[in-house]
C-alpha cells in the first residue's frame, strides 16, 4: 500500500511516523507547502518525498492522509474522491457549514471513503466509557463533566485561523459526548471570556469558554475549555447515572491537585500536551484507518459524524454571540447519524 501525506508539520510528521512503521504500508509520498521540510522528513523516514500535491495524484497512491492547514481541507478532500482514493483527515473538514457541506457530498457522489480524525474514539479511557453507558453499568445517565484545558496559548499568528474555541478545541468534547452517550446534542447555551492575553481579543476569539448542552434525552452535559491551563494539559471527562460514576482521563499525570488531607498529590509530570496524552490513540486511528482502506473494516467516523460536531460548535458560536441559548434545529446541514449505535 502506498500512502500520500499532504502537510508534513507536527501532526504529519507523527502520522507520517506511524504509517511509515506499519507492516501493510509499503511506501510513503510526503509533500509540504514547505518542500524543504517534507524532504527532510522524508529523508529520516527513508521515504520519498514530491515537490507539491499534483504529484501525489500523478505518481499514484492508494490512499491519503490530509494534515494541512484546515483552510485546504475541503479542496483536498474533493481532489482525493474524484480521483477515487480513501482519505483520512484531520478535524475539521472545513471551518463553516457550507465547505463542510460540498466536501462530503462529493465524497458521497464519488462513493469514496472519507475518515476523520477524532483520536480520543481510539482512546482506552474513552472507550471504556462508551463501553459502561452502553453496558448500563452507571444507570440512567443524567450528567456528563467534559473538559479540556491546553497548558499554553497556540502561537498568535494560528489563532485567527483557528476557527475559534468552540470549532477548534471543543469540538472533541462535542465528538466524544456523542460517541460516548449514543445521544444527540438538541440545544447548548455557550459563553466564553477573553480576560486573558489580548492577542485572544485580537483574533475575535475567547481563552476560555464553558457550555451547557441538553441532549434529546433529558440528559445535561458541561463541556470547559481554555487556553491557560499552567498545571499542565488536561482533558477529562465524568459521567454520573443512577447506579455509578466514571471518570476519563484521571491518572497520575493528571495535572490536578487535591485539597484534602487524604486527596492524591499533584502529579511529578503532568502531561504537556495533546500529542504526548493522544499518542497511542493517533496510532490506533491511523491503524483503523489502514484496515478501512484495505476493506476490513467499516469507517469508524466518516463525514457526516465529523458534521455533526460542527454543528454544535455553530450553534455554541452563536449563542455565545446572541447570549441566548440556540437550538440544533437552527443549524442546517443535518445528518443521518452513524457512528451512534
Amino acid at each position: 500500500m502506498r500512502i500520500g501525506v499532504i502537510g508534513t508539520g507536527r501532526l504529519g510528521t507523527i502520522h507520517a511516523n506511524t504509517l511509515s512503521r506499519h507492516r501493510e504500508v509499503g511506501s510513503l509520498i510526503l509533500t509540504d507547502a514547505d518542500p524543504a521540510r517534507a524532504q527532510d522528513l522524508a529523508l529520516r523516514l527513508g521515504e520519498t518525498a514530491a515537490p507539491g500535491v499534483d504529484e501525489i495524484f500523478r505518481w499514484g497512491v492508494d490512499a491519503v492522509v490530509i494534515t494541512t492547514s484546515t483552510s485546504a481541507h475541503a479542496d483536498l478532500i474533493g481532489r482525493a474522491a474524484r480521483s477515487g482514493l480513501p482519505v483520512f483527515c484531520e478535524k475539521p473538514i472545513a471551518l463553516d457549514l457550507p465547505g463542510t457541506l460540498q466536501a462530503i457530498a462529493e465524497v458521497e457522489s464519488a462513493g469514496t471513503v472519507l475518515q476523520m480524525g477524532f483520536q480520543r474514539r481510539f482512546d482506552t479511557g474513552y472507550t471504556g466509557a462508551r463501553e459502561a453507558v452502553r453496558s448500563g453499568r452507571l444507570g440512567r445517565l443524567h450528567t456528563v463533566r467534559a473538559v479540556t484545558s491546553d497548558q499554553a496559548p497556540p502561537p498568535p499568528e494560528w489563532l485567527p485561523v483557528s476557527g475559534g474555541i468552540y470549532r477548534d478545541a471543543l469540538i472533541h468534547d462535542f465528538d466524544a459526548l456523542r460517541w460516548v452517550t449514543g445521544r444527540e446534542v438538541v440545544d447548548v447555551y455557550a459563553a466564553g471570556s477573553d480576560a486573558g492575553p489580548p492577542v485572544f481579543r485580537a483574533a475575535g476569539d475567547v481563552d476560555t469558554a464553558a457550555v451547557v448542552l441538553t441532549l434529546d434525552d433529558g440528559t445535561l452535559a458541561t463541556a470547559t475549555a481554555t487556553r491557560m491551563n499552567g498545571a499542565g494539559y488536561d482533558v477529562r471527562m465524568e459521567l454520573a447515572g443512577e447506579r455509578d460514576q466514571i471518570v476519563v482521563g484521571l491518572d497520575d499525570r493528571t495535572p490536578i491537585a487535591s485539597t484534602e488531607p487524604t486527596g492524591p498529590p499533584a502529579a511529578d509530570k503532568p502531561w504537556a500536551g495533546f500529542l504526548e496524552r493522544f499518542a497511542p490513540a493517533y496510532e490506533a486511528e491511523l491503524a483503523a484507518f489502514v484496515e478501512v482502506v484495505r476493506g476490513e473494516r467499516a469507517n469508524p467516523c466518516d463525514g457526516r459524524e465529523a458534521l455533526q460536531a460542527l454543528r454544535i460548535a455553530e450553534a455554541c458560536a452563536l449563542s455565545h454571540r446572541e447570549h441566548r441559548p440556540v437550538s440544533l434545529r437552527e443549524v442546517p446541514g443535518a445528518p443521518e447519524p452513524t457512528g451512534l449505535g
